[in-house]
């Protein structure tokens, strides 16, 4: 009983590790990675400069030292066009770990976006934002570590047999080229909403661990993705406000829906710069997915906390699995830290902008 259960969790272990292939990573906290979630926000900020950083861990329960890890750095800034428009760039870099097999993913990008004002003025206007970014990426994975069925002799795993496929190479670059559309309005320094969209992988690059080209079979394309999202943050009152958000990630046969809210509790005034407000969120979101074929499931409930220190912005999340692999993570699914710091340098001709 002992061997098959632990069968299982290697079978489970090689089927999440190949289900990855073609998919992107994901942050619960994705309104505090911007870069990640579309090139058109990149330098859509009230400040000048801004640093971020995430990080995630998921399903350290179930794959203890093998657990998902994905970590994600980015800088962009904001340079004023004319008298009302911006310009923003930036760099990022993301790198993913992820099962026994340590299947691996690291990828540098550039960032690049034009922000166009259609109305209103410096407190309160609208605006439109079209983005890209470009990068270049490396894959691997570690087919030693692999384990077969036609190694197993008679119940147990004997590595000196053969394996069951062969690959001609274990890591590979590829390009990856994105683009956006964000449309935000301003109502005040305080109030503001925000929907956007993005095309990722336009590209769609080969996959494949073999050599090949698109009339291959060996060619396996890289999912195009579709992501829509929309946010607002307003105060209710003086001291409390509600910050929703939802995203909605469509990647091949995959479709993923995170969204929810946070309570703001405003702990002081705002930067006359327009940075951050001094303030603590706690939040709740749920997230669902389908499971190839079986429908769409119910994969977690995420609580969240968030603190904004003027210039810096610390937040925590954690997700409580509810899916059908519950029994096994015993409900614990990922943690993930981001920090993001801004630099509000002078500026007399600065706008209000979402707090992401």
């Amino acid at each position: 009983m002992r061997l098959f259960k632990n069968l299982t969790l290697l079978i489970g272990t090689l089927l999440i590790s190949a289900s990855v292939m073609a998919q992107d990573i994901h942050f619960s906290q994705f309104y505090l990675s911007p870069l990640n979630l579309n090139p058109a926000m990149t330098g859509v900020m009230s400040c000048s400069h801004r640093l971020t950083a995430n990080y995630r861990n998921q399903w350290a329960s179930v794959l203890k030292s093998n657990a998902y890890n994905t970590y994600s750095v980015g800088y962009d800034m904001r340079v004023p066009v004319g008298r009302y428009d911006n310009f923003g760039w930036g760099v990022s870099f993301w790198g993913d770990q992820a099962g026994e097999l340590s299947f691996s993913t690291m990828e540098a990008r550039l960032h690049g976006a034009y922000s166009k004002r259609l109305s209103g003025n410096r407190k309160k206007s609208s605006y439109l934002v079209a983005g890209a970014e470009a990068g270049i990426a490396q894959r691997s994975i570690d087919f030693l570590a692999a384990r077969w069925g036609t190694q197993n002799d008679g119940g147990v795993f004997n590595p000196n047999l053969p394996s069951q496929e062969e690959y001609d190479f274990n890591n590979f670059l590829f390009a990856d080229v994105s683009a956006g559309l964000l449309w935000y309005g301003i109502v005040n320094e305080n109030t503001n909403y925000y929907v956007g969209a993005a095309f990722s992988h336009l590209n769609r690059a080969n996959q494949s661990f073999n050599d090949g080209n698109e009339d291959d079979e060996e060619f396996e394309a890289y999912y195009s993705k579709i992501t829509i999202h929309a946010g607002a943050d307003w105060l209710l009152s003086d001291r409390i406000g509600l910050v929703p958000g939802i995203v909605v990630l469509s990647q091949g046969p995959s479709l993923e829906v995170n969204g929810g809210t946070s309570v703001k509790f405003r702990l002081g005034n705002t930067s006359p710069r327009g940075g951050s407000t001094q303030a603590f969120h706690v939040g709740a979101w749920g997230r669902v997915s389908n499971f190839l074929d079986q429908g769409v499931w119910f994969d977690a409930v995420i609580l969240s906390t968030r603190f904004d220190f003027n210039e810096f912005t610390l937040g925590f999340s954690y997700d409580v699995n509810v899916s059908n692999l519950q029994p096994a993570s015993n409900s614990n699914g990922a943690y993930e830290l981001s920090l993001v710091y801004k630099i509000c340098n002078p500026d007399r001709r600065g706008v209000f902008c979402p707090d992401f």
